[in-house]
């Protein structure tokens, strides 16, 4: 009997989603189609199921689904990261699927459209101002306050975001960004490459906030604890940590500050991901946001995730966009954290040692090392890879933070 429901995933060839979106689309038994941006040597074989659109042209992407759609019709369609969230809402909203709004996804998708419509809603993000690739950086550098963070309007996981605190860390920082916008992989991406954000630098601890909306509503799935200092010049993200230790009325105003972001960007439907700043103040720390995207938590973190009685983070998102019941959207009780290794030198990986032992940590589920040897090795804020996960889950999070971090003592990189 064939499947009663078809299923598009958008899967950039970049991503480290693939394995965990395919195997939560199978146990749920639907007709899968994967759709990437570069063909995959199997089309041939299996055109109805593997498809290449250009991303980066959702007017293209659409027509090309609307006809195959007419063939094969589709009852949903699911980004597994950012490059897609654009691209889904045009192909959602043009078939009628669950989706945001096209305008709420590209809002997402450019940091400098996301600060103007927060700032508009009155919801506490950073200071900001966009300065054109082409302005003078030495004049640019005399009319902001210090400290700030410079970053381009359109990249994600931390690359080409740098902290100045003077003049010439600004000039450095601005030349440094610009190199990385030319690059060959970031030029082709387009629109909102041709200037950078500064923001003024928030103090505080970090947090994340990992949600689903329906209808405009959000669901609290995860609150997630950065207990390392991000304070920069650059802001490589290190070890995640759930449930929160925060208090629950700090907790709380965290979770209505995502939604306040949600709804002003205009965000209704799917997963929801949100990196916040908590601001020291007389009446208790202040969240104020930092990004918000219209997708899952990135990496391989998503396997630190699972909900009743062990729903994936996955299979709860296809769920919803497949008008599927979700019995309960309770994480598990126990604490569960990852640590993204970090990167201690740029060079070629030519060995990876101590994995065995850092598997033996008590606490440890896994150590997944996500780069092959021989593969180039490149740190932030030129970098948006990561050397691997290490993932632990434990009683209480403290448990769970100090396996992280005692599996990482045992690890040597051997980098040339």
């Amino acid at each position: 009997m064939a499947p009663s429901q078809r299923l598009l995933l958008l899967i950039p060839t970049t991503t480290y989603r693939t394995e965990d979106f395919v195997e939560a689309a199978r146990s749920l038994d639907v007709d899968l189609v994967i759709a990437s941006d570069r063909p995959n040597v199997m089309s041939g074989e299996f055109p109805d199921h593997l498809l290449t659109l250009p991303f980066s042209d959702p007017t293209a992407a659409v027509r090309e689904i609307r006809g195959y759609a007419a063939r094969r019709p589709l009852d949903a369609v699911v980004p597994v990261d950012d490059a897609t969230t654009v691209v889904a809402s045009a192909i959602g909203q043009a078939l009628g699927l669950r989706a945001n709004p096209l305008a709420a996804a590209q809002a997402t998708r450019n940091k400098a459209v996301m600060r103007e419509l927060l700032a508009r809603a009155a919801v506490p993000s950073p200071t900001f101002t966009r300065v054109a690739l082409a302005d003078d950086p030495r004049t640019r550098a005399r009319r902001v306050s210090y400290p700030c963070v410079l970053k381009p309007l359109v990249l994600a996981a931390s690359r080409g975001v740098i902290r100045a605190d003077d003049e010439a860390e600004f000039v450095a920082a601005f030349e440094r960004i610009r190199a990385i916008l030319g690059a060959p992989d970031v030029a082709e991406v387009g629109e909102g490459t041709d200037a950078i954000l500064v923001e003024g630098f928030v103090p505080g601890s970090e947090v994340a906030l990992e949600g689903l909306l329906e209808d405009g509503r959000l669901h609290t799935l995860a609150l997630f604890d950065k207990p390392d200092p991000l304070d920069g010049p650059f802001f490589e993200e290190t070890v995640y940590v759930t449930p929160s230790r925060l208090p629950e009325v700090t907790q709380a105003a965290v979770a209505e500050t995502a939604a306040r972001a949600a709804r002003a960007l205009g965000l209704t439907d799917g997963a929801v991901h949100c990196e916040l700043r908590l601001r020291p103040a007389a009446a208790g720390p202040e969240p104020v946001v930092l990004e918000i995207a219209a997708r899952s938590i990135g990496g391989l973190c998503g396997r630190t995730l699972r909900f009743g009685t062990g729903m994936s983070l996955e299979e709860l998102i296809l769920r919803r966009a497949l008008g599927r019941p979700i019995a309960s959207m309770e994480r598990e009780r126990a604490a569960a954290a990852v640590m993204m290794i970090p990167i201690p030198r740029g060079g070629i990986l030519e060995e990876v040692g101590g994995l065995d032992e850092a598997r033996a940590v008590p606490h440890i589920e896994d150590v997944t090392i996500s780069l092959h040897k021989g593969q180039e090795v490149v740190p932030l804020p030129e970098g948006s890879r990561y050397l691997g996960f290490i993932f632990s889950r434990a009683d209480t999070p403290v448990e769970a933070e100090a396996s992280l971090r005692e599996a990482h003592r045992h690890l040597h990189f051997v980098i040339r």
